[in-house]
């Protein structure tokens, strides 16, 4: 089941651009540009696995509407311009899972967001994509039914790739979140074990290279 998100972000290229990348990652966005609309849909559907909520939206605030989905467990990311001390404290202790000040990385945005929905339950740790079923929290990987045994950072390869699925991720953003920011060896190392998946998986075709920059598994 695709993750629900809601988004409300009156900056309509903003919204369509968090709606456009969280779609090709095989999420399911859900956009209000006013607080007012947001709060007044959530009496009738509160079935969102995480907000992402710009503070300074007419209608209602950010700030406000934290208060709103407060009662229905849905955990809440801020994306702002407001990038004030006063305002972070406020947004983080009144509840927010995090704080991102704009503009960002729509990268860094999917790996907070995947963090959030780990650290509170909002998946249920199955991603599927193509033919395979990757369990998260088992490390296990199924291919029409089949365990497909990975080496661990095979594994943490692959998730990472699906996790971002259809969108370019960098060797150096593969490193940081395979390998760990302390890693000091070559970045050759993603191109040999991108070739590991390739084959135990017969992913050839849809882990494809993008050039000078990384990879894309495309689902």
């Amino acid at each position: 089941m695709a993750y629900r998100i809601l988004i409300v972000e009156d900056e309509e290229p903003i919204a369509r651009m968090i709606a456009m990348n969280l779609s090709v990652s095989g999420m399911e966005p859900v956009i209000f540009p006013d607080g007012l609309q947001a709060e007044r849909s959530l009496r009738e559907d509160h079935r969102y696995d995480l907000a992402l909520l710009d503070v300074m939206v007419p209608g209602r605030s950010g700030f406000e509407l934290l208060e709103v989905l407060r009662p229905f467990g849905i955990p809440v990311i801020f994306l702002t311009a407001k990038d004030d001390l006063a305002s972070k404290l406020k947004g983080l202790t009144g509840g927010a899972e995090d704080y991102i000040v704009k503009p960002f990385e729509i990268l860094e945005l999917l790996v907070r967001m995947d963090k959030v929905l780990q650290r509170t339950g909002g998946n249920a740790g199955i991603l599927h994509v193509r033919d395979l079923e990757i369990h998260l929290d088992e490390h296990r990987v199924f291919q029409n039914g089949e365990e497909v045994a990975l080496r661990p950072t095979e594994f943490r390869l692959l998730a990472v790739l699906a996790k971002n699925r259809n969108i370019a991720v960098s060797r150096e953003d593969l490193i940081r979140l395979v390998w760990g920011e302390a890693y000091t060896g070559e970045s050759r190392t993603v191109d040999v074990h991108v070739g590991q998946l390739r084959k135990k998986l017969g992913l050839s075709e849809s882990i494809v290279t993008i050039p000078r920059v990384g990879y894309r598994l495309e689902a």
